[in-house]
């Protein structure tokens, strides 16, 4: 559906190993090719990965073109690339893909074999193929690292001023949009289809504590996805590494949810930010019965889990109380101020950043009992109060 198909028939099958020149055997293709003849289908799709000659095999046996799980997932990727960032890093996956898979598609570039004697302009046009694809890779990392280099340069103001990053993570379809829609009030495209978002967004919030942080709405993950994805997108995956706090966004619904998780981890993992705070966020609890969410609830409570529903709303304040508590850097400290009243500037600061607990007056001073992030304090060291 999300790459715009519609299923006309399944076939399930099990087997002890995979067959290495067909995947799943010469009885089995047969079957396949009856169904796909008699149900006029223009494509075969397999939810695994094919080797460059059981793809080769497949495609000279049946009667429609053959796509494996990877071709889908970079087909989906190609549809939703709409930065330049995005259309390099699909290009460079794409490419890493077919290099291995070029012998033999089509006669123009089959190999005649080796040997004196045998090599044929089949093989030169192979040769050929390859140096080109080669060189399109090598630019295209190129031009990858470019684009980092420019997202380090704009990271740069960001870091000069402590305003943290909150990312968030978690499986394709579990409602990461929806839920950033909901925090930041922004509109970028939230879908039921998979893969919906493909470039970063990056959205200041307002936590309850008056402390700013941004928040980064990132490509989801999908079991046994591609390692040449992950490679591939480890610029637009950046933001991941650069937050403090990660917000994993599960599908409290799904029953499939463990398995969910434990494939986010494992990306987690390769990017090497499995060790960062995590914040378990079970949205969707819409969905589910009342309860299953007294169920969720319950067990939230002991566990560092935050139930939410991004489409109504509900839960959305606890989760930013504990994104509040679950951040180190700038922390919230107290403090006693001195303003005087003509300091315009410093007084309206202070009520736009800080929470202030207490207000007095003291002839043409403006006594302030204040709790707000340290780096706002530490500027207003000039009003302390002197018995600090």
């Amino acid at each position: 559906m999300s790459a715009g198909g519609s299923v006309v028939a399944e076939v399930l099958q099990r087997r002890p190993h995979p067959d290495p020149a067909t995947l799943i055997g010469s009885g089995k293709v047969e079957e396949i090719a009856g169904i796909a003849a008699s149900v006029e289908a223009d494509l075969v799709l397999f939810d695994h990965d094919l080797s460059p000659t059981q793809l080769r095999n497949l495609e000279g046996l049946l009667p429609c073109r053959v796509l494996d799980r990877t071709q889908l997932i970079l087909d989906i990727f190609a549809r939703h690339a709409r930065t330049r960032e995005g259309q390099l890093q699909v290009e460079l996956a794409q490419l890493q893909y077919m290099l291995p898979r070029l012998a033999g598609r089509g006669k123009q570039m089959s190999q005649l074999g080796g040997g004196i004697g045998t090599r044929g302009p089949g093989e030169t046009q192979l040769e050929t193929d390859r140096r080109k694809i080669q060189r399109r890779i090598d630019q295209l990392k190129i031009d990858l690292d470019a684009v980092r280099s420019v997202r380090k340069q704009q990271r740069q103001p960001r870091e000069a001023v402590p305003v943290p990053t909150v990312a968030l993570v978690g499986y394709t379809n579990a409602g990461k949009s929806t839920l950033f829609n909901t925090l930041t009030g922004a509109h970028v495209l939230s879908s039921s289809r998979m893969f919906a978002t493909l470039d970063p967004k990056l959205r200041a919030i307002e936590l309850p504590s008056r402390r700013k942080v941004l928040l980064s709405d990132t490509v989801g993950f999908i079991r046994n996805l591609p390692h040449t994805l992950v490679t591939s997108f480890r610029a637009t995956l950046e933001e991941v590494g650069q937050a403090e706090v990660l917000l994993h966004v599960r599908d409290a619904s799904s029953s499939y949810g463990e398995v969910q998780k434990a494939q986010v981890e494992k990306v987690l993992d390769e990017l090497e930010v499995l060790s960062k705070p995590r914040i378990e966020v079970l949205n969707k609890t819409d969905l589910l019965s009342e309860s299953d969410r007294e169920t969720l609830a319950e067990r939230a409570s002991s566990r560092n889990e935050v139930p939410v529903s991004a489409l109504t709303g509900e839960g959305v304040a606890d989760l930013l109380r504990a994104i509040d508590e679950a951040l180190k850097s700038d922390p919230i400290v107290e403090a006693e101020l001195r303003v005087p009243q003509h300091e315009g500037a410093v007084l309206a600061a202070i009520d736009a950043g800080m929470t202030v607990q207490k207000r007095e007056y003291e002839g043409n001073l403006v006594r302030l009992s204040v709790r707000g992030p340290a780096s706002l304090v530490g500027r207003m060291r000039r009003f302390r109060a002197r018995n600090e």
